[in-house]
């Protein structure tokens, strides 16, 4: 039997290996355990080394190809409709009816001063041949003729005028009924019958194609160089490339569109360009308005150095990241970063490949420090390569 003595040694023996193993061994998150019990807490995990696709991704919206704001050619209130907002129409599909009879009677007026101007035509015209026989046997002068021809070409005048009129008429009556420009779907502020329509002043109704669709966004300088400038190929006005793009709830869109439109100058206050990606949209998916976040893909980066965007950290202009030592101490290296990829950036300059980088803990680490070090791996922290952080 032991003594109370004995028995509180025994018990602060187990006490004191208890601690050193749970030191030792792997935490229930699966990390692995720190690998110094004293130090600042931190975790570090290792760069990573990989080919590695060149993406950048913009914030962007869906534009519609084609919109028109459908307008009367003709006054008058809206008597007839045939369509109702949303719908989708073919081009020469019609509309809208405008009171028509106002212009009725107008080419009435108008084909009846024609008839009278036609008449007017004839009668001078028969007086002139009439003078040419009278002429020919020396009945009247030739002044009498010369004067007649001028009164004929004058009615004759007359009569296009008024067969201008007419056709200008006809044209009125026909422009009554309000016609689909093109095909498309129609947006929910249409008129309704009543209303009053001033000829190219009152929208009816607004129709915007639907297929295909652009994606339009905006790139920096330096970017269109690397990203888009180099596949311009010669004797083509604009280049061809292909983008993806991903929607407000995360999902990726099934087809890949092709950059078909390039601004002409880059913007003055943001020293932007404004690009187009064409999309085919058979199901109607994309509507205008809405957000989409396209991406650009380059070139492959053999055995790329990449580096959690988190873990880099600025002085002065310069940038630097803080790594184990091989002492176990923090230690600050200068780096030259790349273009950023998800979660990562690219370093081009200053580490190996085989350095462990703090991603946790860097509050107030300092170079030189006592490290107690929980290893990670990006799965662990939620990088990843896609993600971005636009």
């Amino acid at each position: 039997m032991l003594s109370k003595k004995g028995k509180l040694a025994v018990a602060a023996v187990i006490a004191v290996i208890a601690i050193v193993a749970g030191v030792m061994f792997v935490s229930s998150d699966g990390q692995k355990a720190q690998r110094t019990s004293g130090g600042v807490q931190v975790k570090a995990m290792n760069v990573l080394v990989q080919d590695t696709p060149l993406t950048l991704e913009y914030a962007g919206s869906v534009k519609g190809k084609d919109e028109v704001k459908v307008q009367a050619r003709v006054s008058g209130n809206v008597t007839a409709k045939y369509i109702k907002g949303g719908q989708y129409v073919s081009a020469g599909q019609a509309l809208y009816k405008i009171d028509d009879r106002n212009y009725q009677a107008a080419l009435l007026q108008a084909q009846a001063n024609l008839a009278q101007a036609q008449a007017t035509y004839n009668n001078a015209l028969i007086d002139l041949q009439r003078n040419e026989q009278l002429l020919a046997a020396a009945a009247v002068s030739e002044q009498v003729v010369t004067t007649q021809r001028a009164q004929v070409a004058a009615y004759q005048a007359n009569v296009n005028a008024m067969a201008a009129l007419v056709q200008q008429a006809q044209q009125n009556l026909d422009d009554t009924v309000v016609y689909a420009p093109m095909s498309g779907k129609l947006a929910v502020d249409d008129v309704a019958i009543g209303t009053y329509a001033a000829a190219g002043n009152t929208t009816l109704v607004t129709i915007g194609s639907s297929n295909p669709i652009f994606v339009q966004f905006s790139i920096s300088e330096g970017e269109y160089l690397k990203y888009v400038g180099a596949s311009v190929v010669p004797g083509q006005a604009l280049p061809s490339k292909t983008v993806q793009i991903s929607l407000s709830d995360g999902s990726v869109y099934p087809v890949e569109g092709s950059i078909v439109e390039v601004d002409r100058a880059m913007q003055d206050n943001s020293g932007s360009l404004i690009i187009k990606a064409q999309f085919e949209n058979p199901d109607g998916i994309l509507v205008p308005g809405m957000f989409a976040r396209a991406k650009l893909t380059g070139d492959t980066l053999k055995g790329a150095k990449l580096v959690p965007e988190r873990a880099v950290q600025q002085l002065l202009g310069k940038s630097f990241v803080m790594i184990v030592g091989e002492d176990g101490k923090s230690k600050a290296q200068n780096i030259e970063l790349g273009t950023k990829v998800g979660s990562y950036c690219i370093v081009e300059k200053g580490l190996t490949g085989n350095e462990q980088v703090i991603v946790e803990g860097l509050t107030s680490l300092t170079e030189g420090m006592e490290l107690a070090i929980t290893e990670v791996k990006p799965e662990d922290m939620g990088f990843s390569l896609t993600t971005s952080n636009l």
